[in-house]
């Protein structure tokens, strides 16, 4: 039986948004692709975040992670490491190419940097397209980036977009352009058109849990992402007022600080259960009675599978990536959206009492992008040519989306105004 390798990298320089994305691909990937291209498959996992080891990869599969960096502003750090930026990217670099030559791979997916952090992965790509020309290469992207200012300030940080065209073979956005498409905002280049191919929100088919949900229902509950910059969030909702009989699970993310974290628990008192972190935030927040979160794209992707109402806060700084994203589900009836400069513990108190019992529907909404990801994988491997279903990939052009052409011109209107 032929053997597929494959490499799935995520730079991850805050919160673990990034790997858990690929990791919920390389599951797909591991189930899918023996049944449609009759292989066995094997992969690797490159982070930045060590903490990703603690998700469970699929069999045949594991993980090679790099020095940490962060960001410091609006700048990238070594995490942990007394080096300098530059000797920090060289060796992640090197690490990287020597991991490439060596094991070989039959398909690279990169998220979200095409290049990665500082251009570290450019060697490594230009070294497999010597070396391994069979091998496909995609970039992976989100289905927002940033305003569409930003995104081509970043597009032409990467020098030729031609260039950019020649190393991918394709340019999978994980999203459905029926709600917003960075192709018609311009967040990505028109001379990419012919690459991309979007999936649909990877939502559906993901692992789905095992165990019980953490606390006892009935219950609200309320996450942040890593939690780095999630206190303002989590004070408020540890000092909102739920319904006689309605538990309250907090989740600060496992990058906030432990000062904050005890900020927060002393706020909640016996009102609400605050951790760390969970084993599995889908399976709290299915037996949820509504939950309130920040905008990631894997928190927003796991409550879009339910039915749970969800009030989104998103985060606004150094991205608008959030925003946009939260403002456009809402155009779709999908969330409610609330600016954490409005958030208060009487806001979140009405909008608990407000939603309880209720349910929202999200079937219109494209939620299939890991079967999608499955098929797009297969027909590369397969050497076959293909163009995507035409509703995702070709009747996208023209079309005047309210949420991709009006919300960013009056994002970029308010930037310059402001």
């Amino acid at each position: 039986m032929e053997e597929i390798r494959v490499v799935l990298y995520s730079h991850d320089s805050q919160g673990l948004g990034h790997t858990r994305r690929n990791l919920a691909i390389a599951h797909t990937l591991a189930e899918q692709l023996p049944r449609l291209l009759d292989c066995s498959v094997t992969g690797l996992l490159i982070t930045g975040e060590s903490r990703a080891t603690a998700f469970e990869s699929p069999p045949g599969w594991d993980w090679l992670v790099l020095p940490a960096i962060c960001k410091q502003e609006s700048r990238y750090a070594p995490r942990h490491l007394d080096f300098g930026l530059g000797q920090l990217i060289r060796l992640r670099s090197q690490v990287i190419d020597a991991a490439l030559q060596a094991f070989h791979p039959d398909l690279v997916l990169v998220d979200r940097h095409a290049f990665g952090v500082e251009h570290e992965l450019a060697p490594a790509l230009a070294g497999l397209r010597r070396t391994n020309p069979d091998c496909r290469l995609v970039l992976g992207l989100r289905e927002v980036l940033d305003t569409p200012s930003v995104a081509r300030r970043e597009w032409a940080a990467l020098g030729d977009i031609n260039y950019v065209r020649s190393v991918f073979d394709e340019v999978w956005v994980y999203g459905d352009p029926g709600v917003h498409s960075p192709l018609l905002s311009g967040e990505i280049p028109e001379q990419l058109s012919d690459r991309i191919r979007f999936t649909g929100f990877l939502a559906e088919g993901r692992r789905r849990p095992e165990g019980a949900s953490t606390v006892q229902p009935p219950y609200v509950m309320t996450m942040v992402g890593g939690g780095s910059d999630g206190l303002d969030l989590t004070m408020n909702a540890a000092r909102a007022s739920l319904p006689a009989g309605i538990g309250h699970l907090i989740v600060t993310g496992p990058q906030m600080p432990e000062r904050h974290r005890r900020q927060v628990e002393q706020a909640a008192g016996d009102r609400a259960r605050v951790v760390e972190s969970v084993p599995d935030a889908l399976a709290d927040i299915i037996a949820a009675e509504a939950v309130v979160s920040m905008g990631g794209y894997n928190s927003v992707c796991e409550i879009m599978t339910t039915e749970i109402p969800a009030l989104i806060v998103p985060r606004q700084k150094p991205r608008m990536e959030q925003f946009i994203r939260a403002r456009a589900l809402a155009c779709q009836g999908a969330v409610n959206v609330s600016l954490a400069h409005e958030l208060s513990p009487q806001l979140l108190t009405e909008w608990f009492h407000s939603v309880i019992g209720t349910r929202v529907s999200r079937g219109h909404i494209d939620l299939a992008g890991l079967d999608e990801v499955g098929r797009l994988a297969s027909a590369l491997l397969d050497g076959r040519t293909r163009n995507g279903p035409a509703e995702r990939n070709t009747a996208i052009r023209g079309r005047d989306d309210r949420n991709s052409h009006g919300l960013l011109a009056e994002l970029e209107y308010d930037h310059v105004a402001g």
